[in-house]
């Protein structure tokens, strides 16, 4: 069976997509997929070419993976930038080169679709045509077991590591049966953040997707492209995005609004599925002592506690968040290089670099605030 592809999302039936996903996670839906491609956040001159895989039987869609042919390796949040200047100084073209991920979105989960022999399969022809397709390389990021045990089995797919925090609800009642699992000096300390936002006067609005207005959408917007501009960059969502994803996928969507007074001067955007919080993206249009702490960490752990969805991932990076409760947690994504030389030379750089990944996560588990004993 040969694998199929296709440049746009609306090649295939949202039904269809998604009768492939194991899990409910809402990266991987149709709907959040196809929102990037028709916004413009994808595709165009962005640097991200949809080149999505397929392998069909029968007219059957059997397995799939989300993919893009990558001009840059901007946005993808496990960063390859030495890789490519090596290559760009030993006269090796490291572009085009082609990404399985969710652009703009360092979240763990499916990335090979489907049942795992169809989804093997996908990926021996896949790897196989590489060369023949003018690429580099393959790389898929963010993975889960079942794509990790996949991509472990198969030569020439070289293993990284990385680390992020999350956030894990033990069945707290409420804020402060969380606060009482906390060192007293640490306790002391989110509770005296959470009250330094309040003595502002700023208060929380929480909204699912449907019940946000497009003025709201254009104020979640103007936050969210807020935090590119402050540091000199380009927001990779386009404004339309929102409001597709509002349409298409209302019910994943949970934003809350930090308003003082009738002013609102934050918001935090993020997604939920069955058992876990997903925050995504924040932003503010004026400076307050404490409020990206109580609006991205405190509001989400709130939210999730009287929700009961167990897990709360906060995105990548972020030692902040180990004093709060985030533990480390090991992620990993898989690359396949066609240049021998280059190949060996990652292979022995991700050796060291998996080390060094293990000892940190490692190290944060002792700055974690939880009573000892």
């Amino acid at each position: 069976m040969p694998v199929h592809r296709i440049d746009s999302l609306h090649a295939v039936a949202p039904e269809a997509w998604d009768a492939l996903l194991a899990e409910p996670q809402p990266f991987l839906r149709h709907a959040f997929l196809s929102a990037l491609e028709d916004s413009g956040s994808v595709g165009g001159r962005s640097g991200w070419r949809p080149d999505h895989r397929l392998l069909v039987e029968g007219g059957r869609l059997l397995a799939a993976l989300p993919a893009y042919r990558k001009s840059h390796s901007y946005g993808e949040y496990v960063f390859d930038h030495g890789w490519a200047d090596a290559c760009m100084r030993a006269g090796i073209a490291y572009y085009p080169k082609l990404l399985g991920a969710v652009p703009f979105s360092p979240v763990r989960g499916p990335r090979l679709l489907g049942l795992p022999h169809a989804a093997g399969q996908l990926l021996d022809e896949l790897a196989a045509g590489l060369e023949e397709e003018g690429l580099s390389g393959a790389h898929i990021n963010f993975t889960d077991a079942l794509a990790d045990s996949l991509l472990g089995d198969r030569e020439g797919w070289l293993e990284r590591l990385g680390c992020q925090f999350h956030w894990h609800n033990r069945g707290y009642r409420d804020f402060q049966d969380f606060l009482d699992t906390l060192a007293s000096r640490k306790r002391k300390q989110l509770r005296k953040e959470r009250e330094q936002v309040a003595g502002q006067g700023i208060d929380f609005d929480w909204r699912e997707g449907r019940e946000l207005s497009e003025a709201e959408w254009d104020f979640v917007y103007a936050c969210y492209a807020n935090t590119y501009h402050v540091r000199g960059q380009l927001p990779y969502l386009a404004r339309s995005f929102f409001s597709l994803l509002a349409e298409r996928m209302p019910e994943a969507i949970r934003v809350v609004l930090a308003r003082q007074g009738s002013r609102p001067v934050a918001m935090a955007f993020s997604l939920v599925d069955g058992e876990s919080f997903y925050g995504r993206y924040w932003g503010c249009l004026a400076e307050f002592d404490r409020l990206h702490f109580e609006t991205c960490f405190y509001q989400g752990m709130d939210y999730a506690i009287a929700h009961g969805l167990r897990r709360f991932d906060a995105g990548a990076q972020g030692e902040h968040k180990l004093i709060r409760g985030f533990e480390p947690e090991i992620t990993r994504s898989w690359h396949y290089l066609t240049h021998p030389g280059l190949r060996a030379a990652v292979a022995e750089f991700l050796e060291q670099e998996r080390h060094g990944v293990r000892g940190y996560a490692e190290e944060a588990w002792e700055l974690l605030p939880y009573r000892q004993g």
